[in-house]
């Protein structure tokens, strides 16, 4: 179904806006918003672009694919509710997780400009998405460049955490790279307002863990139970609790610079200290 970004949203007969917006009350135009002024200067008329753009809404069932390998989308997605993840498949069938989507995330953006798809995206749990036609977003860069300017932003900070996740996967060992990735996912779901009580959703199996973070079923569950033992952090029944977040952080050596969640003042002076 496709409704406005605007009052629209809630009007639907035929969905239970109410299970859907569980987690928080907001229409797919203010969590896109939301995340975009973490990171960019939106102005009103932006604001206003925004809430004109159209939408297909759409929910996701656990491990249900959004969008496959080789595909060629003609449609942006916003995640609105729940977690969504990259990966690319290989000939054995196997999967390489390569990073997960948080409320108000393009976990395919890059289709705006590129063929087909080189990986999938899938729900991690229960999702909800939103796509934006690319000819309407496409029009929206034209008449509002800003938007362009903040989605462009939104890629390039998806390169940053695939960066950070290469080092981590290849220069940090055992229990220190689930310590940084377990920081990462719960920085991410705290900015998406997903955090309760040190807790947050992070509904992966211990096989999807070591899909995620290059190791074998055996060394998830070692290294699992050695971050345990720490009692910074616990994973189990797909939530994280992070018992004490200085001895996380220091575990995994995390710097959250490299996720850019700093909104970036019109006319700032770029030099200043």
């Amino acid at each position: 179904m496709f409704l406005s970004f605007d009052t629209e949203w809630k009007s639907d007969p035929h969905v239970d806006w109410r299970k859907l917006s569980e987690v928080r009350e907001m229409a797919p135009s203010d969590v896109l918003l939301r995340k975009l002024q973490y990171h960019s200067t939106i102005d009103s008329a932006d604001v206003a672009a925004i809430r004109r753009l159209r939408c297909e809404i759409r929910e996701l069932a656990a491990g249900e694919e959004f969008i496959r390998q080789g595909d060629r989308p003609k449609a942006a997605a916003i995640v609105i509710e729940g977690i969504m993840a990259r990966y690319h498949t290989l000939q054995s069938g196997a999967r390489q997780y390569l990073a997960l989507h948080y409320p108000g995330d393009w976990p395919d953006a890059q289709g705006l400009f590129l063929e087909h798809m080189d990986h999938s995206v899938c729900a991690v749990g229960r999702a909800v998405v939103c796509s934006v036609s690319h000819e309407q977003l496409m029009k929206a860069f034209g008449e509002r460049p800003t938007i362009g300017f903040a989605v462009w932003r939104e890629t390039l900070i998806d390169a940053a955490i695939f960066r950070e996740s290469i080092t981590n996967n290849s220069s940090r060992h055992g229990t220190a790279r689930v310590a940084h990735f377990f920081c990462e996912q719960f920085y991410r779901a705290k900015f998406a307002g997903l955090v309760e009580a040190s807790a947050c959703p992070l509904p992966l199996t211990q096989a999807q863990l070591g899909e995620m973070l290059g190791m074998s079923l055996v060394s998830i569950n070692r290294h699992l139970q050695a971050l345990r033992q720490t009692k910074a952090a616990d994973h189990k029944a797909g939530k994280l609790l992070v018992r004490s977040w200085p001895k996380l952080a220091s575990l995994g050596e995390f710097d959250p610079g490299y996720l850019h969640q700093i909104v970036r003042k019109a006319g700032a002076n770029r030099s200043a200290n």
